[in-house]
């Protein structure tokens, strides 16, 4: 408590808006064992129960103050198979649940901490790849997000021969191609799946498996296929020229940053455009920034639930995810921001492209016997102007066909769209069971 918390921080806006490179910064190791030494080994650590893999931050911190980098990586390597991702972009449900956050609102910055041991030991060579006994058994992965890349880890190190199957050219999901390279650098994608490569795991990406399907010659199955259906706008002059889903924009991106080229009416560019993206959340942000870099006239981003209140909401307290105001780098860099908006329909300029959205203000009254609050349009409406519009309102549970008793469903395919971290740890759960049934336990 006597030790103040201090973030790494971030890239000046001026600097970092013109590429695509990582916006956060690093400490350097001094001031990173101090902020490791701020984690005070709490009787009941409410971090271990709220991070979804079990992670065991005391344990780990002790061992960075310590300067024992190599006991701090083996222990984070026991409940998470890839810290370089979840230390980069998970929203730290540990820091939420912080004894220092309820007393003092300032949290151990363990998602730093946890970014740091991994890239010290990947630095210093404390990771190694292994070689496992061979059970005689082969499984399929479908789908190489972090969902599928965790079961594959786990199932090599039970002895299974594991055979990742994806669509897209490179492994990686939606932390590839979903999330822009400034939060994520996917050298870390790509260091990653090399290290699998040589513990075992094979890869055959640019392979379409049909839906409903499942590879042959293989005794059990892993669906890990994600959320690929987008949540659409269907409302008038949905057809218009302009009217993109997020991920068009943001895996376009990633993948010309792969090296891969797009004639010019393909492309889905900011540049020059006013962008107005519909939803609130991650993705949304994503947007936001991606058009920065493009060079969009402006962003306007709109949600049609109430602003949160900022700092702390009673309405949402502990031990429940706090609905507060969430300022991303990609806010601070310019845009504004709107809330109680719905849309009501596309304007076109002549010409088949939008002109804009007509949007009304909305209310959110208590429903009667509790429950989710009920939305009631207030006849309140009015024109935002945009040439590009971006949708970005989340993504549709999959509907599952039944299977036989040999193929499992993993993550998002299995509980619709989430956070990486509850990806990662279906993909251990998924693991066990696979294991369990292989092995008639």
């Amino acid at each position: 408590m006597t030790v103040p918390r201090q973030e790494a921080g971030h890239r000046p806006i001026h600097e970092r808006i013109f590429d695509f490179s990582e916006v956060e910064q690093v400490l350097n190791e001094s001031e990173r064992r101090r902020q490791a030494s701020r984690c005070m080994d709490c009787g009941i650590p409410f971090c271990h129960w709220a991070c979804p893999l079990g992670n065991r931050p005391p344990e780990w911190q002790d061992a960075v103050w310590k300067g024992d980098w190599k006991y701090a990586f083996r222990l984070l390597s026991q409940t998470n198979d890839f810290p370089e991702f979840t230390g980069r972009i998970c929203p730290a449900l540990c820091e939420k649940s912080c004894v220092l956050n309820h007393t003092i609102d300032a949290p151990v910055t363990t998602r730093e901490n946890e970014c740091a041991i991994i890239e010290k030991a990947f630095a210093e060579g404390y990771i190694q790849p292994r070689q496992y006994p061979r059970n005689g058994k082969k499984v399929a992965v479908v789908g190489a997000g972090p969902s599928g890349l965790s079961v594959a880890t786990r199932l090599n190190c039970l002895g299974y021969a594991v055979t990742v199957f994806d669509k897209m050219q490179k492994a990686g999901g939606l932390v590839r191609y979903g999330i822009p390279n400034f939060k994520l650098d996917k050298f870390i994608i790509d260091r990653r799946i090399r290290f699998m490569q040589d513990e075992g795991i094979s890869f055959r990406c640019d392979t379409f498996v049909e839906p409903g399907t499942v590879p042959e010659g293989f005794d059990a199955c892993v669906i890990a296929t994600g959320t690929p259906v987008a949540r659409d706008l269907p409302i008038p002059g949905r057809e218009l020229d302009g009217i993109y889903f997020a991920l068009q924009m943001l895996t376009q991106q990633n993948e010309i940053l792969e090296g891969r080229e797009f004639p010019a009416e393909a492309l889905v560019n900011a540049r020059g455009r006013k962008v107005l993206v519909i939803g609130g959340g991650d993705t949304g942000s994503d947007c936001i920034g991606t058009c920065h870099r493009h060079g969009a006239v402006s962003v306007t981003q709109i949600e049609i639930m109430p602003k949160p209140p900022e700092g702390y909401n009673p309405a949402t307290p502990w031990p429940a995810w706090p609905q507060v105001l969430r300022t991303s780098t990609s806010h601070e860099e310019g845009c504004v921001r709107r809330w109680c908006l719905t849309s009501n329909r596309f304007l076109d300029d002549g010409h088949g492209r939008v002109a804009g959205v007509e949007v009304e203000r909305v209310e959110w009254l208590p429903a009667e016997g509790g429950g989710r609050p009920v939305m009631k349009p207030t006849g309140e409406k009015e024109i935002i102007e945009c040439d590009m519009v971006l949708l970005a309102m989340g993504f549709l549970k999959p509907v599952q066909p039944e299977y036989p008793d040999n193929v499992f469903l993993c993550g998002d395919a299995k509980n619709g769209a989430s956070l990486v971290v509850r990806a990662i740890a279906s993909g251990r759960e998924t693991a066990a069971q696979v294991h369990a049934y292989l092995s008639g336990k």
